[in-house]
């Protein structure tokens, strides 16, 4: 996977250049992230489901978004849209914390249980509306989102340190989304560069799930 997906992909795509992350997709089993039934493609070149209309991405797509957030090992991550923990223990592989927002509660619980049984101590997960945030343990260095939204939500702006990145598929549930990246300038003013094309699963509002 890491080889011919990521390093040295077959298709033509950028490579993954950053060698931490190469490390740390090789380090996280990704197998265990997965239903038992789709075990034996954990490592194939696609998103998968994971219940509840969700997925876990493409391992392409997790590697490209952790290189996005040039991440430091003294940094502090948000995640919205925990799904099955994967990003996550990537993620928690780099920096020094990371706290994971989910709202479906079923997959909160079961990504809980899973990182504990792992090991990864340094995971926080939260059930709840991530396009909120988690302002208790704001500001953030870093926050990433795995759901797509039109528009960046003004509370993750507002918990994102100065200095700090913002990494989020963007744009409408039917219809093109990129991956793009946004900077939060020392003054206080953001700067937003449109990247990759991509396709993810919408974010989800409580007020959705009460429909």
């Amino acid at each position: 996977m890491v080889r011919e997906q990521l390093e040295f992909p077959l298709d033509g795509r950028t490579p993954i250049r950053d060698r931490r992350v190469l490390w740390a997709m090789k380090t996280v089993p990704r197998h265990l992230f997965v239903r038992k039934e789709d075990m034996i493609c954990a490592y194939e070149d696609y998103p998968l489901p994971i219940g509840w209309g969700q997925t876990i991405s493409q391992p392409y797509i997790v590697a490209l978004m952790t290189e996005m957030l040039k991440l430091a090992p003294h940094h502090r991550v948000l995640e919205i849209g925990t799904g099955s923990g994967y990003q996550a223990a990537v993620l928690s592989l780099l920096c020094k914390e990371v706290y994971s927002i989910e709202i479906i509660e079923s997959l909160a619980k079961e990504a809980i249980k899973r990182l504990q049984r792992l090991g990864y101590k340094n995971i926080r997960v939260k059930i709840g509306d991530g396009y909120y945030g988690w302002p208790e343990y704001a500001p953030f260095d870093r926050i990433i989102l795995t759901c797509a939204f039109p528009k960046v939500p003004p509370p993750l702006i507002k918990q994102l340190k100065r200095g700090g990145l913002l990494c989020m598929p963007l744009g409408p549930r039917y219809g093109i989304q990129y991956l793009t990246i946004l900077f939060k300038m020392k003054d206080g003013s953001c700067r937003i560069k449109k990247e990759t094309p991509v396709r993810f699963v919408p974010m989800i509002r409580r007020k959705n799930l009460s429909e």
